[in-house]
């Protein structure tokens, strides 16, 4: 089997890119933009051992992705290429815009050329706030809030007119809040624990009472592996681990586990604008073609931050003052 890995190089590509050189003899290729959240470092071992074939090149680049898939000839095309801080995306919504819309619009436009099946990464945040109890199928309605979650539901959106007008052979699957190893410090898990680790506090935005649901990327890898297996064309799949928490809940036990005090170690900054309070999903889906998540939140946590303490080398290039450092990294309200 031949699979390439659209934005292979960035947190879930590269963690599923290692989980299938791992696990399975097949031939993979890694194209990738290498922006700030993309990295060759997250795949160079696998690069210079021959295991994985790189291509450095945009998605909206429709030339050279082309000439790319047509040179590899793959079964799968898997895209992860996305621009996909919020933080970023209210300060400047272009390159969401670009990437998430116009980059899945020329992959499609691609794709017209080929038979290969697309596997599309979309999130759980194209669904938006969820009050109360209720959680989404895969056929609820999208309400995003952000502009980062508006592109990412055009970009769904896309694919499903592709697929009835063109048909073009689809499955997109909508993750839940993901966390592990070689996830960009700009997001909460990581960005709590390098803060701690460079003796600031952990900042939770308004009172961290949203709920998210928790995966570690090792389970959204075997669910993805599980819909290309077993999953329908022209279906949606929702992947989730019903591990529900707080963002104060899981700023707490970061705190925690790094010998800290909450009551010193814990910040509270300005709410970010737009701030979804809730998601969750149904996920019965998914369970019904035989996956489940098997890391509990509490293994998960104390895996990524092993990881962080003996990654130093990774991570430290990455820390910027802006939205790692930063107490409200966006520049609404005059405040950077």
């Amino acid at each position: 089997m031949r699979i390439a890995v659209l934005g292979g190089a960035g947190f879930i590509g590269s963690n599923f890119v290692r989980y299938l050189a791992s696990h399975r003899s097949m031939d993979l290729m890694v194209y990738d933009k290498l922006t700030y959240a993309g990295r060759y470092e997250n795949i160079a071992d696998l690069v210079e051992k021959g295991r994985v074939l790189f291509v450095r090149g945009d998605i909206a680049n429709e030339e050279l992705l082309s000439h790319a898939l047509a040179e590899f000839k793959p079964d799968f095309i898997v895209n992860f290429a996305a621009e996909t801080h919020v933080d970023r995306s209210i300060n400047d919504p272009s390159p969401f815009i670009k990437t998430n819309v116009l980059g899945v619009y020329t992959v499609l436009e691609v794709l017209k050329k080929t038979d290969s099946i697309y596997i599309h990464i979309s999130t759980d945040e194209v669904y938006g706030d969820l009050w109360g109890d209720g959680e989404a199928s895969e056929d609820w309605p999208l309400n995003p809030s952000s502009p980062y979650s508006a592109s990412k539901a055009a970009g769904d959106l896309l694919i499903k007119s592709y697929g009835r007008t063109y048909g073009i052979r689809y499955r997109i699957l909508r993750p839940c809040n993901n966390y592990g190893p070689y996830q960009h410090p700009e997001k909460l898990i990581p960005r709590t624990i390098i803060r701690l680790l460079n003796g600031k506090p952990a900042v939770i935005y308004g009172d961290g009472s949203q709920v998210r649901d928790w995966i570690h990327v090792e389970d959204t890898c075997r669910a993805i592996e599980m819909v290309m297996q077993r999953g329908g064309d022209s279906e949606v799949y929702n992947i989730c681990a019903n591990q529900y928490a707080s963002i104060r809940e899981i700023v707490s036990l970061l705190v925690s586990h790094l010998g800290r005090d909450p009551l010193r170690d814990i910040v509270y900054g300005r709410p970010r604008p737009g701030e979804d309070r809730r998601y969750a999903m149904k996920c019965d889906k998914i369970k019904g073609l035989g996956w489940s998540p098997t890391i509990g939140i509490g293994e998960g946590l104390k895996k990524t931050i092993e990881w962080y303490l003996s990654n130093e080398w990774w991570w430290r290039p990455l820390v910027d003052e802006r939205y790692v450092l930063s107490d409200s990294p966006w520049s609404m309200g005059g405040t950077t």
